[in-house]
C-alpha cells in the first residue's frame, strides 16, 4: 500500500500562510490522482484541490482561489499545498490521498490517505 506522511501544520493568525507537505512512498505521481480534502470541526469533509492522473491540478475549491496553490515535486515524490492570506474558515484538519483513477478522485473516493495535520487559524 502506498503510504503519505504529511506535515506543516501549525496555528497562525489571520493573513498568515503556511505550506503543507505530503511524502508520498515509491513513484506514484504517473500513476495516481491526488488530492487535498480538510474537514472542519462539527463540518463535512470538503475537497480543497485535485491533480489529474500526470499532476494537472483540475479543481479548487472557490473559497481558496486566489490564495491556495497545489504542486507536486515528482524528484522528491512530495505533493505541497501553499496557503496564504488564510481566514478563520480555513482552520481544520488537512488531509492529503491519493486514488488510481481520475473518476475516483472527482468522487473523491480515494484510495490512500495521510494521517492528517492540523491548521488553526484564529486571532
Amino acid at each position: 500500500q502506498v503510504q503519505m506522511v504529511e506535515s506543516g501544520g501549525g496555528s497562525v493568525q489571520p493573513g498568515g500562510s503556511l505550506r503543507l507537505s505530503c511524502v508520498v512512498s515509491g513513484d506514484v505521481y504517473s500513476k495516481y490522482c491526488m488530492g487535498w480534502l480538510r474537514q472542519a470541526p462539527e463540518k463535512q469533509r470538503e475537497g480543497v484541490a485535485r491533480t489529474t492522473i500526470g499532476g494537472t491540478v483540475t479543481y479548487y475549491t472557490d473559497s481558496v482561489k486566489g490564495r491556495f496553490t497545489a504542486s507536486q515535486d515528482n524528484s522528491k515524490n512530495t505533493l505541497y499545498l501553499q496557503m496564504n492570506s488564510l481566514k478563520p474558515e480555513d482552520t481544520g484538519m488537512y488531509y492529503c490521498a491519493a486514488a488510481s483513477t481520475n473518476e475516483r478522485c472527482l468522487r473523491r473516493q480515494y484510495d490512500v490517505w495521510g494521517q492528517g495535520t492540523q491548521v488553526t487559524v484564529s486571532s
